[in-house]
């Protein structure tokens, strides 16, 4: 009878078994299929290899690990991706710092604030040919230089041309169109051109011009305090779903440290996304920017992603001397620290 006891019992037990069972991975299931956020996320240019950390962010899963549905989009400069940004068609993007003031300081600007810088340093620069006897910034003293109507670099020449006492009347610009920007230079018709470093002095030594005819003189290197492109986030985003943001920034931080491990993958990931990429060329737009503008010796101290509140209020004082501001922002105005990971997850190695 004992034995009958046991036997029933066994059964029992492994019909409980049996029933639990699914439950488990009813619920393993549903912790695997819990929504994700949607982030529609916009960029203020063309794709390009600087872009790259969002790319392996999203290809390497650190965007689905924190959750995230992220969407790449284009718009047509900083103002229209600030734009969106604002009315919500974007809950976080990448545009140029400096024009994120700008726009804040204008009376009725919606609250935007950069969540993130990427560029430590503006890559504004002016790109000359040495052979045209430039070799320092003074050297443009009656030289001609290129520049795109609308070129953000050009924005910051004034307080730049005073802090280094060039005379703006002895610089000749001849303004031009993006598509023969490089092509005018190296056809010699002018003596130099502004613009982005990464972009305008790789595009030109594929156009063949020696490399050692190019000097690059990198805004920077003179004295401009600028950051550059940040990520700015909906402020109504930011409020009600922070984890999203936090998680947006970790996952980039990830995207950042595998480009900087691996960027001949990286600049694979950018060019597959460009109609004619060349991997070659992205590759060294990539290694550019980040030499020039991501690991600078301030990133290396303080980690990616935050900002020197003295050295943006400086950065502010400058466009104030070429920007008429309705009510200049302030630094706290502009940057918002909180959905930064703390310094020892974002120290590079």
């Amino acid at each position: 009878m004992s034995g009958f006891k046991t036997i029933v019992l066994r059964g029992l037990l492994v019909l409980a078994i049996s029933l639990a069972a699914p439950t488990t991975r009813d619920v393993m299931a549903a912790e695997t299929a819990a929504p994700s956020t949607a982030i529609h996320f916009t960029f203020d240019r063309p794709i390009d290899a600087s872009m790259a950390p969002f790319f392996l962010a999203a290809k390497d899963g650190g965007f689905g690990t924190e959750r995230l549905n992220v969407t790449f989009n284009i718009a047509a400069g900083s103002p229209e991706t600030l734009a969106r940004v604002a009315k919500g068609d974007s809950e976080l993007a990448l545009v140029d710092i400096n024009e994120l003031i700008r726009f804040r300081g204008k009376d009725d600007a919606a609250p935007l604030k950069a969540v993130f810088v990427l560029f430590n340093r503006a890559p504004y620069a002016i790109v000359a040919r040495r052979s045209r006897g430039i070799h320092l910034l003074p050297d443009l003293d009656a030289k001609t230089v290129g520049v795109v109507d609308g070129d953000l670099s050009m924005r910051l020449w004034p307080a730049l041309a005073q802090q280094n006492g060039i005379n703006t009347q002895n610089v000749k610009f001849h303004k031009m169109s993006a598509a023969v920007r490089e092509p005018i230079l190296s056809a010699g018709q002018v003596d130099a051109v502004a613009g982005f470093s990464y972009l305008s002095a790789v595009n030109l030594r594929d156009r063949g011009v020696p490399g050692a005819d190019l000097v690059v003189l990198h805004f920077a290197d003179y004295g401009c305090e600028a950051y550059g492109f940040a990520v700015v986030a909906n402020p109504a985003f930011a409020a009600t779903r922070p984890e999203a943001v936090k998680g947006f920034v970790r996952a980039l931080i990830a995207g950042i440290n595998a480009s900087i491990k691996e960027p001949a993958r990286a600049a694979n990931e950018a060019a597959s996304r460009i109609d004619d990429g060349d991997r070659d060329r992205e590759l060294e737009r990539l290694r550019t920017v980040l030499v020039d503008n991501v690991l600078t010796d301030e990133v290396r101290r303080n980690g990616l992603g935050g900002i020197d509140p003295a050295r943006l209020e400086r950065s502010i004082d400058q466009i104030a001397q070429d920007f008429k501001f309705r009510k200049k922002p302030a630094a706290g105005d502009i940057f918002d620290d909180r959905f930064l990971p703390p310094v020892a997850g974002r120290l590079i190695n």
